[in-house]
């Protein structure tokens, strides 16, 4: 186990108390970073139907897998063996048998079916099919969506989280240098990211790094106009810029940070935008304190890129933590105009400055959690356009 047995407690009384709140007396969590985060489990199995059940009044959650994965939640959770339940092989891609038949069973056989029970509808991983399985096995049970109940229990970490996520940091630092020094014309991109993967899951001499749940993004030349892009077997061109974006991870939490390389003759224009960009974020940043809200960070970030006539229409932050494929984000806080969500210590976002210009762009982007006082960088490197002449 990452954590203490007591921290598990603690987040559990804390969902189940949100629970309270709104009206849930079981919760069915899909979301591969919430099962993680109420139970330690920890195995790359969510591509098959698995979660972690939470009933209002119960001691620990239930760890619900496929069998074949039980070996790993009896090593990866703090529960007793009887909260463990597996689903046998017949449910595997047998339509229509599909495992949460057996979650209906299950939920059955405890006289819980006539619960108001909370799903994650919008969780990845959870199919129509798992819904459907559950309101027609459940018809007399009162289901309703939990609003992201557990993500947002999710969003002010524990120092012990913190400490994870400076070390994921690190990581990610090594990972920046290491594409700065292999990112050079005539370079296949394919063989940049090998190197840069190697270096992220090498990590440190004290602590390894882990897969992330976002492949390491690299949008080059006319690329860096477009977003999310990967890496191609496509050579490195002198004149042009490469966008970065990664993160390292250290037991599944994520500090991820981007930055933008250009090769050959400084650019005055991709320098200029960068440090109008490189003003934004740390207007952004400067406003991060405790009882502000993310909507005021937005506005600091905005009110920047007005005064040049930049226009940005995506949002520019979102909540970090825990990370599974296919994204690092928590689906809660939004850095973006009218999110009225308030700033408390430990709450952490990765605040990022991608401006985008037709056929070329920049970026850079902070990790940043909340202190009692204002706003810390998880990652301490320049966020200058990293020039290679």
């Amino acid at each position: 186990m990452h954590f203490t047995e007591e921290e598990y407690k603690q987040r559990l009384l804390k969902v189940q108390k949100m629970m309270l709140d709104q009206g849930i007396e079981l919760l069915i969590s899909h979301d591969t970073n919430n099962i993680n985060y109420l139970t330690g489990y920890d195995a790359w199995s969510f591509y098959y139907a698995q979660c972690a059940i939470v009933h209002v009044s119960a001691d620990q959650p239930i760890c619900f897998v496929r069998d074949q994965d039980a070996g790993g939640a009896y090593l990866k959770t703090y529960l007793k063996k009887e909260n463990i339940i597996v689903y046998d092989e017949e449910y595997i891609h047998t339509w229509p048998k599909h495992p949460y038949d057996y979650l209906v069973k299950i939920i059955k056989d405890k006289k819980w079916d006539k619960l108001s029970i909370g799903l994650e509808m919008d969780a990845h991983y959870f199919t129509a099919f798992c819904y459907e399985k559950i309101k027609q096995g459940l018809p007399n049970a009162k289901i309703k969506d939990s609003e992201r109940l557990v993500n947002w229990a999710r969003l002010i970490k524990s120092d012990n989280e913190i400490k994870f996520m400076k070390c994921a940091a690190k990581i990610s630092e090594i990972g920046m240098k290491t594409a700065y020094n292999v990112i050079k014309p005539g370079v296949r991109q394919c063989d940049a990211v090998g190197e840069i993967q190697k270096a992220l899951f090498f990590g440190t001499s004290e602590y390894g790094g882990e897969y992330s749940s976002i492949a390491t993004l690299l949008p080059t030349g006319k690329g860096t106009s477009a977003s999310h892009l990967t890496a191609t077997e496509e050579k490195f061109v002198n004149g042009e810029a490469t966008i970065i974006e990664l993160s390292g991870v250290y037991k599944r939490y994520h500090a991820p940070m981007a930055r933008t390389v250009l090769l050959g003759k400084p650019d005055q224009i991709k320098i200029d935008t960068m440090k109008k960009t490189i003003e934004a974020l740390n207007a952004g940043i400067n406003v991060t304190k405790p009882g502000n809200t993310a909507n005021d960070v937005a506005q600091a970030f905005w009110k920047v890129l007005d005064k040049y006539g930049i226009e940005k229409r995506s949002r520019t932050g979102y909540s970090i933590g825990i990370g599974y494929p296919p994204d690092w984000g928590e689906h809660t806080l939004n850095i973006y105009k009218g999110d009225m969500t308030v700033l408390k210590p430990n709450v952490c976002f990765h605040m990022i400055a991608v401006m985008q210009f037709g056929d070329w762009g920049v970026e850079a982007s902070e990790a940043i959690r909340v202190t009692d006082k204002g706003a810390e960088l998880f990652c301490n490197m320049s966020k200058e356009l990293h020039v290679k002449s």
